[in-house]
């Protein structure tokens, strides 16, 4: 298999342990999201496509039964994944009630960009209206992105460095899913290349923001405890993506991603424990990918909150879209878990007390 020369098994290097991390006085003050108002439905994806599943043989509602996708957002004519972003950053930080010139740091996390450079997040920073003190740049981690980014903000704000930080991302999915389209119905594509281009179709646009701070001068605040992290990377080539499209091993990505999370998981039981939470927030993919998971760890299915069915795929933004949604259900002292897997193979499970 592509991308796994050298490697023996996961649970060789787990000799060297679980990343862990933990922290002493970081608090999520908000997290907003904006959700892109124009409604793809996966029944006018299928009719699109009518075509070359017919040629193929293959089944009506694919995108509905076997990966629970019912529908996706995408943006308006007239609007921006990265002013989406802005958006939501303003609404977050009005949530918090921290003024812009009170930033210290902002991350952008999205996949989506429009150029190599400049980064996403100095227009993301000049539109926020942040100070020139307060430092900004790109984490790119597949869909792991907006934890990674929390993880580290929270590390600085623990150290000293910063008192406020903004995690921004913003995905557009439109182009990648007119460009699979059009692919996969010209001549030649057999079942092989349509199912490899599958989760494509699975994508949406949409955008979120998250403001942490200090706990101790936040008490009204949830405070981010901490959590694990682990990679796989000889699983680097099983879902490799760009604006004309992505590409996956979808049975090799399910196997290798499973193994991993199960892997970081059981490992984590060490340090924490994760057994019964109040939430499990977990990256939105599908139903194969949340049954697999529900399957593997023993959570319970009534404390995963779904987005995927209406919102699609969005990326590094699925876990706080999901979040903001949860949130106003959620009481002081509950648990949440947010956990997901990124292409890489990388996993990330990060606890916050709410």
């Amino acid at each position: 298999m592509p991308g796994q020369t050298g490697h023996n098994s996961i649970r060789e290097s787990q000799l060297n342990g679980n990343a862990t991390t933990r922290h002493s006085n970081v608090a999520l003050l908000s997290v907003a999201s904006t959700i892109a108002p124009r409604v793809t439905t996966s029944e006018e994806i299928d009719r699109q496509l009518q075509p070359v599943l017919s040629r193929l043989r293959l089944p009506k509602r694919l995108l509905q039964r076997v990966a629970g996708v019912q529908e996706r957002r995408n943006w308006g004519a007239d609007q921006g994944f990265d002013d989406a972003a802005v958006s939501a950053g303003q609404r977050a930080l009005a949530q918090a009630g921290i003024d812009a010139s009170q930033v210290g740091l902002l991350i952008n996390t999205s996949v989506t960009r429009k150029h190599l450079e400049p980064s996403v997040a100095v227009r993301i920073h000049h539109g926020l209206g942040l100070p020139s003190s307060a430092t900004n740049f790109d984490i790119a981690n597949a869909c792991l992105g907006f934890v990674n980014g929390m993880t580290l903000a929270a590390q600085l704000i623990d150290s000293g460095q910063i008192k406020y930080a903004v995690v921004i991302d913003g995905e557009d999915a439109d182009e990648i899913q007119t460009n699979t389209i059009d692919r996969l119905g010209r001549e030649g594509i057999n079942r092989t290349d349509f199912m490899s281009e599958f989760a494509s179709l699975t994508l949406g646009s949409g955008a979120a923001a998250a403001v942490l701070g200090p706990a101790d001068a936040h008490p009204e605040g949830h405070r981010m405890l901490g959590g694990v992290t682990r990679a796989a990377t000889q699983f680097n080539a099983l879902c490799v993506g760009s604006v004309d499209g992505m590409f996956t091993d979808a049975r090799a990505l399910l196997k290798g991603g499973m193994e991993l999370v199960v892997s970081a998981w059981t490992e984590a039981r060490r340090d924490w424990n994760w057994s019964n939470m109040d939430r499990y927030i977990v990256h939105q993919v599908s139903d194969v990918h949340t049954n697999a998971l529900l399957k593997a760890t023993g959570m319970d299915r009534s404390k995963v909150p779904l987005t995927y069915p209406t919102y699609g795929n969005v990326g590094p933004a699925s876990i706080p879209i999901t979040l903001a949604q949860e949130a106003p259900g959620l009481e002081k002292g509950n648990r949440v878990l947010l956990m997901g897997v990124g292409s890489g193979l990388n996993t990330a499970m990060m606890e916050i007390l709410w």
